[in-house]
C-alpha cells in the first residue's frame, strides 16, 4: 500500500487535471447537480486559474465541498508555497466536519496542516487527534501519482491462476507485468491506458470487504470508449460512453454489467459527457455491491455474480482491476478502505 505523503510531495504538476477539452464553465453543468460534480468543475477551474488569488478562492470552495475526494484533493497543495494556508484550511475543515473520513493518512495530514492554521483551529485539531481511534487505518491510496508501484499485470482469470503451478504463475506474471508497462502509463498524476487491445491493471493486494473511491474519464477521441472496474477479480462495474446506443450503453455507467440473475443495469443515468471526469464510490460487503456515480446511487446492495463460474458465489477475496477495453481511459485518485 502506498502512503499518501509520497503523493503530496510530488508537486503541482502531478495534480493538474488531464482534460480532453478546454475549460468552459458551462460545459460542466450538464451532469447531476451534486457535490461530486461540483468538485470536478472546481478542479478544472483550478487547472486553468491564472493567479494565486484565484487558486486560493477555489481552494476555499473545495473546503466547502465536504466530500472525501475534495479533502484529499486539497491535500495535494499542502506543500506548495503561497497555497499551503488555503489548502490547510480546506483540508482541516472537511476532516473535522467529517470524522467518518478518519484514518492514519488523514491524521498525518492534519498534523502537517496544523502549522498553517490559526490557534483556534489548532485546538480543534488537537481535540480531534485525542478523540479519534488511533488504530483505524482508514482509506489508503492505491496510486502514488508517479509510477506503477503497487500494480501488476493481468494473468488469466482467478480460477485459472489458482490452478497454475507456482513456477508457471511466476513466469506468466513476469510476461503480464511487461505488457502492463507497455500498455499503462502515468501522465500528470493519472493512470492512462495507451494500448490498443484489452488489458487490466491489477492491484498487488487482494481485498475482501472494502469501499473505494476512483475517478475515471473516457477519451472521446478513442474508438468505442469502454472500460470498467473488476471487483475481486470479477467483471465488472461498467464504464460506458452513453452515446453508444448500438451496444446498449445509453443505460449509463455503474451497473454490474455481467450479472444474469440479479440486476445488471444502473437505476439511473448519472454520467458526465465523454471527455469529462466522473467519480465512483463503490462498496462491497460479502457478495453485495453498492455504487454511487457522481454522487448518485445507481446500484443499491445488489448481489454480484461469479462471471467465471456461475455455479459458485463470487470469490471471498481478490484483486481490484482497472479494465481497459480497446480504447484510451484515464483513472485518478484511487483510495480503498478495508471493512471488517
Amino acid at each position: 500500500m502506498i502512503h499518501f505523503r509520497s503523493i503530496v510531495l510530488i508537486g503541482l504538476l502531478t495534480v493538474l487535471s488531464t482534460s480532453a477539452a478546454p475549460f468552459n464553465s458551462a460545459t460542466y453543468d450538464g451532469g447531476p447537480k451534486t457535490a461530486e460534480n461540483h468538485l470536478i468543475k472546481l478542479r478544472y477551474a483550478m487547472d486553468k486559474a491564472s493567479s494565486i488569488k484565484q487558486q486560493k478562492a477555489l481552494l476555499d470552495e473545495v473546503g466547502a465541498n465536504g466530500t472525501f475526494q475534495a479533502m484529499m484533493y486539497s491535500a495535494h497543495f499542502l506543500d506548495i508555497p503561497r497555497l499551503e494556508k488555503a489548502a490547510s484550511k480546506a483540508f482541516v475543515r472537511i476532516a473535522l466536519e467529517h470524522p467518518e473520513y478518519n484514518g492514519a493518512q488523514v491524521r498525518s495530514l492534519l498534523r502537517h496542516a496544523y502549522m498553517h492554521v490559526g490557534s483556534r483551529t489548532r485546538s480543534r485539531i488537537l481535540q480531534y487527534l485525542n478523540n479519534v481511534p488511533v488504530d483505524e487505518v482508514g482509506f489508503q491510496s492505491l496510486f502514488n501519482g508517479v509510477d506503477l508501484t503497487g500494480w501488476k499485470g493481468l494473468v488469466a482469470n482467478p480460477i485459472k491462476r489458482a490452478a497454475m503451478k507456482p513456477e508457471i504463475l511466476r513466469e506468466e506474471q513476469r510476461k503480464a507485468d511487461d505488457r502492463m508497462r507497455d500498455n499503462w502509463k502515468v501522465d500528470h498524476g493519472c493512470l492512462v491506458y495507451v494500448g490498443k487491445g484489452y488489458d487490466n491493471l491489477c492491484t498487488i493486494s487482494d481485498y475482501r470487504n472494502f469501499e473505494m473511491y476512483v475517478d475515471w474519464m473516457l477519451d472521446p477521441s478513442g474508438k468505442e470508449p469502454d472500460a470498467g472496474i473488476y471487483l475481486r477479480g470479477t467483471p465488472q462495474v461498467q464504464i460506458w460512453d452513453t452515446a453508444r446506443v448500438n451496444v446498449g450503453a445509453q443505460v449509463g455507467s455503474g451497473g454490474l454489467y455481467n450479472n444474469k440473475k440479479y440486476e445488471s443495469k444502473p437505476s439511473v443515468v448519472a454520467d458526465n459527457m465523454t471527455g469529462i471526469w466522473n467519480s465512483f464510490y463503490i462498496r462491497m460487503v460479502d457478495n453485495r455491491v453498492t455504487v454511487f456515480l457522481n454522487g448518485i446511487k445507481v446500484v443499491d446492495d445488489v448481489i454480484m455474480e461469479n462471471y467465471w463460474d456461475r455455479s459458485q458465489p463470487i470469490f471471498p477475496k481478490g484483486q481490484i482491476e482497472l479494465q481497459a477495453h480497446g480504447s484510451k481511459v484515464y483513472f485518478r485518485d484511487l483510495y480503498v478502505r478495508r471493512l471488517k
